[in-house]
């Protein structure tokens, strides 16, 4: 692909979408991301299930770009908007249909932990030599980190894992670009394998029920010299049981 190239994209409507409201309907609406970024929303159709949007949009994507992704969320007027499905197109798929795409796609389900964004600075040093050995990790900031809280914001803190043991941040609040300038040590043991992985972990705090999971970072311990600069953070490793297939039976149409 060229630098940047112009996208055509028309949201026509979905069908036979899931109840996410206590009334037995939802308000859906669709958000489209290049990358992390949100370059579109649609309207929102109250109380439907089978919306129609027909809304055309013209968007600007850049030549490094990796993927086009449309959510479908259910707005709601207190507390979080649901999110109801997704479609992603990869940049491949996208120079693989020269003439566009003009069809029904399956909407496929949104696991949280999945849904990350944004970017840590940390500087990791390792000792060589000395009795005991103490790793340090400088956790300095983060920035663009994903919105968990109804205000639009996260109240981040991080998690970090080694050798055993875990130390967390202060929570910063109400920020998606929180700054700690904090120093974490840890011990090492003597016989510490040299393939360990230092876990840095980013994540919400929240003051009722679980905190949400921002995102991740492994750092080898065995890397030579310190470990300095900004790292994208991951989600957790797709590792763990997939869910079923889902029924065939959330969709959405999208035209170029």
């Amino acid at each position: 692909m060229a630098k940047s190239t112009s996208l055509y994209c028309r949201l026509v409507e979905g069908k036979e979408l899931p109840a996410k409201d206590i009334s037995g309907s939802s308000d859906p609406y669709c958000v489209v991301k290049v990358d992390n970024e949100v370059v579109a929303r649609t309207a929102t159709v109250w109380r439907s299930l089978n919306p129609f949007w027909g809304e055309e949009f013209t968007l600007r994507l850049p030549g490094g770009f990796h993927s086009l992704t449309i959510y479908v969320l259910d707005e709601d007027t207190i507390g979080h908007d649901d999110v109801i499905g997704k479609v992603s197109l990869s940049r491949r798929q996208i120079s693989a249909q020269p003439r566009g795409i003009d069809s029904w796609l399956s909407l496929a389900p949104v696991h949280p932990d999945q849904e990350v964004q944004g970017e840590i600075h940390l500087e990791v040093r390792m000792p060589e030599q000395g009795h005991p050995r103490v790793l340090r990790c400088h956790l300095i900031a983060a920035r663009d980190l994903a919105p968990r809280d109804p205000s639009g914001t996260s109240d981040p803190f991080v998690r970090v894992s080694c050798c055993g043991h875990t130390q967390e941040t202060a929570v910063i609040k109400k920020t998606r670009f929180p700054h700690w300038d904090e120093v974490l040590e840890f011990e090492l043991a003597q016989d510490e394998p040299g393939d360990s992985m230092l876990s840095v972990e980013v994540w919400d705090w929240d003051i009722v029920g679980k905190n949400d999971f921002l995102g991740q970072v492994k750092v080898p311990l065995d890397a030579p010299g310190p470990t300095e600069g900004w790292f994208q953070l991951l989600p957790f490793p797709s590792s763990t049981k997939e869910p079923g297939p889902q029924p065939a039976r959330h969709w959405l149409s999208w035209r170029r």
